[in-house]
Parts: structure tokens; sequence; C-alpha cells
């Protein structure tokens, strides 16, 4: 009995001595996101995905094509704008996943950041040139037909937003007016953005020589 013992805590002793050596030996795995930061990047996209389709939502093809001045964009145009970065941005973000991550950028409180974006990117005191491949081309015709493509981009970045495991949060991409931006941070950019240009389709709506119907 006496011998049973004693092999029974040297055996309890082996593996608690098994299980430190596994932990000392097996590379640290990059963390995912946590819940609180998902839901926010979660909310930003729906609120947003549902202000862009409210908002071209009943309007006639007359109203929706209609430019304030010969430089400006119609409604139809910058809708075919925020599509445009509802396909590239992604893609940016994923060629960054693929590089090696740099987690000495984050900052101590990468959240604040998140709230900066969703308050200060919507706002159009001031206003930027979209880049060439981000500018309308006229590749919708139909409205419905740019709804569906939009919808079906951003309800694919939603699914990716709520079921990955990858760490965002230590990838970055320079973004020229605000710095460098986390993977996460992009997207919740992209949501910013989406409402910066539902208010610029606002403007254009509210100008007083917008057609009736």
């Amino acid at each position: 009995m006496y011998v049973y013992r004693r092999n029974a805590t040297f055996n309890n002793m082996s593996r608690y001595l098994l299980s430190l050596l596994t932990l000392a030996v097996t590379p640290l795995v990059a963390q995912s996101l946590a819940q609180g930061e998902r839901d926010y990047a979660l909310s930003a996209l729906h609120a947003s995905r549902k202000l862009m389709l409210d908002t071209v939502s009943g309007l006639s093809e007359n109203q929706l094509k209609w430019k304030p001045a010969p430089n400006a964009w119609s409604v139809m145009e910058i809708a075919e704008h925020i599509e445009a970065m509802e396909e590239s941005m992604p893609q940016m973000v994923a060629a960054a996943m693929k590089g090696p991550a740099t987690p000495e950028k984050k900052k101590a409180d990468p959240r604040q950041t998140d709230y900066a974006l969703m308050k200060s990117v919507p706002l159009r005191d001031q206003k930027f040139q979209a880049p060439e491949n981000l500018q309308p081309k006229g590749r919708f015709t139909k409205i419905a037909d740019l709804e569906k493509a939009f919808r079906t981009a951003r309800d694919r970045n939603i699914t990716y937003i709520r079921e990955t495991k990858d760490d965002l949060r230590d990838h970055f991409i320079n973004q020229p007016a605000v710095g460098d931006l986390d993977g996460l941070q992009w997207y919740i950019m992209m949501a910013a953005h989406t409402e910066r240009h539902v208010n610029q389709m606002k403007e254009v709506i509210a100008n007083p020589a917008f057609p009736k119907k």
C-alpha cells in the first residue's frame, strides 16, 4: 500500500513537471479580439449599413443621378464610392495580415482610437480627394444592383469580424490622414467612412435644387 501511494505521488509529480515543460516550449499564440472590441466594430458596421441603405431607398433615378455641380458627385456616385471601399479595404487588411505582426505599434488603449474614428471621420469639415481606385466610374446603372453588391460585401465583412480569430490588433497599415491603424480599426474606419459619405448624400439631398422626384 505504501509503495502504491509513493508511485501515485511520483506519477502526479511527473505529470505536473511535464505540463510545465509543455508550457515552456509552446509558442505564445496571438490573442484574438476581445468580445467588447468585436461588438463595437460589429455595431458600427451594422448601423452604417442601415444608414446607407435607408438613405438611397426610394430615390428616383433622376434624384440618384442629379449633381449639385459639374465636378460634384451625385448620390449614385457617392454610393458607388462607398461600395468600392467595401470591396477594397478588406483586401488591404488581408494582405497586411500575411506580413509580420508589429505589436510594438499598439497603443496602451487602442479602443480610444476606435472611438475617435467613429467620432471624427463622419464629420465633413475637412474634404479629401479619393484615391483613383475608389473614385466612381459608373460601374452600376441601377441602384438595386449597387445595393445588392454593397449588402453582399458588408455582410461578408460583418461575418469576418464576428468569427475571425486573426490577431487584427497586431497588424498595422498607415492611413495618411490619421496614421497607423490596426486591422480592426480599418474595419471601424470603413463603418465611419460609410457614415461620412451618407452625410455627403444628405448634403446633396438637402440642396434646394435637388429634384422633387
